[in-house]
């Protein structure tokens, strides 16, 4: 459990917050931050990285993969530790193993031991992701202050994104280096200010043991799916060895389901997903990264293959998407107390739906303010709205224990999401590859993927369409009275008539709050 930070609730009460409660919200926010930053600027760095280090298109794609790998593959477990041993411990020692995972990786000279170093850092961000997450959702109260709180935080991510898809071009053209190296001090800055400013917090007292078996099948069966998903366009989605493994990947999902069942304390609680907006939430994150991260690599190959352009040409064409989101960081907030989160979510979705739709109309020659910029700004106030809104939606009602397990499920999904969609659409467009790669010939064979991203996003529009409720008016009976009926005492049956009417009024109002919350 989180102790309180001295004295909140007056700040909380007032409106305002302390400059410990925005320090532990810029520590928090920075190890998003480096999530994301260090995640877009090894993509542009690697073609440095495989010349330097002699290294293969197979063995480059594991520098990539096997982040993934570590960060998909333990989130689960990532989660319940924070619940189990303490948030504020989990999220420190995760950072720390975090800078100096980023050291390694800027001082090896060998393929393998830097894949190695790109897997601690995934393994630690499995760590430091949910348990930052839920450090948030305990320490700022549900409603109005939480989803300022949780659309700052997100915002920090997208913003990361960006600017490592920017600093990643400065930095490679003085050496590769210095982008597995950049995140090291910013870890540890934030590393020390964490250790002053984070709410103490203590292991969970009262919990019902460790779910050992739990935690071994679903690292395991998270591992070996994402595994998989990677392998799967390299060795064929067809083949026996993809298929065997999927098979097993089920076995181990099935196995652990009903461990969970049986467990007295569970890995994950599988009742807290019999809630349908949490279920919307999962999806829908599942669908929302999956998406982006497709459009995102399909653009870049654009841009830079056919295009021709340099990686921070490159760079500099996705930022509007993250500089929208960044300055729409503080008002996303009072937009979702406003709103909620369902219609937030569809609204996003349907501006990401057709942003990826005009992106279709690309050619060889396009205007940029006229062509990609449109689905760019698009893309972007469409991040703005889904992205803060899932964590909220996934997190509201959810009690302090069980923060950091939703918390690792929601980050299970969208890592979970991203590389399942990425690899089916790298694979249609591997596909449809042309024998004769001209460069008008590569284009169509990229139109099959983005189309597949834009039906990825249109799915997901469609099942966060079913958490918007209408509230439909109250029929109102209108019962008349006769003026001799004002001076005698109400008849029995006259009682039973109006206690039964405010009964059904509590009844349908208790119903239209439970449908606006969920």
């Amino acid at each position: 459990m989180t102790s309180p930070l001295p004295s909140p609730a007056s700040s909380f009460a007032e409106g305002r917050w302390t400059p410990r409660l925005w320090g532990t919200l810029l520590v928090l926010c920075a190890a998003m931050f480096l999530d994301a930053l260090d995640v877009s600027m090894v993509g542009v760095a690697l073609p440095s990285i495989g010349s330097d280090l002699g290294l293969s298109t197979s063995t480059l794609q594991w520098i990539v993969s096997g982040y993934i790998l570590g960060y998909g593959g333990l989130l689960l477990l990532g989660g319940r530790a924070a619940d189990l041993l303490g948030r504020r411990q989990v999220f420190l020692i995760a950072l720390g193993v975090f800078a100096l995972a980023s050291l390694l990786g800027g001082l090896v000279d060998s393929g393998p031991l830097l894949i190695a170093s790109r897997f601690i850092k995934g393994l630690s961000a499995a760590f430091t992701a949910p348990a930052g997450l839920s450090i948030i959702t305990t320490t700022f109260p549900e409603g109005p202050l939480r989803n300022r709180a949780l659309s700052i935080y997100t915002t920090c991510a997208a913003t990361g994104f960006s600017m490592g898809l920017v600093l990643s071009g400065l930095l490679t053209e003085a050496s590769w280096r210095l982008t597995m190296l950049l995140p090291a001090p910013i870890a540890l800055i934030a590393l020390f200010a964490g250790l002053k400013l984070l709410p103490r917090s203590t292991r969970e007292q009262d919990h019902k043991g460790y779910d050992i078996p739990g935690a071994v099948l679903g690292t395991a069966s998270m591992l070996l799916l994402v595994y998989t998903v990677v392998e799967a366009p390299e060795a064929g989605w067809a083949s026996v060895r993809t298929l065997l493994s999927f098979v097993a990947v089920a076995a181990l999902l099935t196995v652990f389901v009903r461990v969970e069942r049986r467990s007295p304390g569970p890995l994950v609680r599988l009742g807290v997903l019999r809630s349908g907006s949490q279920i919307r939430a999962q999806l829908g994150a599942m669908a929302f990264f999956g998406s982006y991260v497709s459009f995102q690599f399909l653009a870049t190959l654009y841009m830079q293959t056919l295009l021709d352009w340099s990686a921070l040409h490159t760079a500099l064409a996705f930022l509007p998407a993250g500089a929208l989101v960044a300055l729409s960081s503080t008002k996303v907030g009072a937009v979702v107390d406003r709103f909620g989160t369902p219609r937030l979510i569809v609204a996003g979705f349907a501006l990401m739906v057709v942003g990826y739709a005009l992106f279709l109309r690309v050619d060889l020659t396009p205007v940029y303010a006229a062509v990609i910029l449109p689905s760019m700004l698009l893309i972007g106030a469409a991040c703005a709205l889904v992205f803060p809104s899932l964590n909220i939606q996934a997190t509201n009602g959810v009690p302090d224990h069980e923060q950091g397990m939703v918390s690792g499920l929601l980050n299970t999904s969208i890592q979970v999401g991203g590389a399942l969609f990425l690899a089916v659409v790298t694979a249609v467009v591997t596909a449809g590859a042309p024998d004769d790669a001209t460069p008008q010939a590569v284009l169509d064979s990229y139109r099959p993927g983005l189309t597949v991203v834009t039906a990825i996003a249109a799915i997901g529009l469609l099942i966060t369409l079913t958490g918007v409720r209408t509230r439909r008016a109250r029929p109102t009976v209108v019962v008349a009275k006769s003026p001799a009926a004002d001076a005698v005492s109400p008849a029995p049956d006259a009682v039973s008539v109006s206690a039964a009417e405010t009964a059904a009024t509590v009844t349908e109002v208790s119903a239209e709050r439970v449908a606006v919350r969920d």
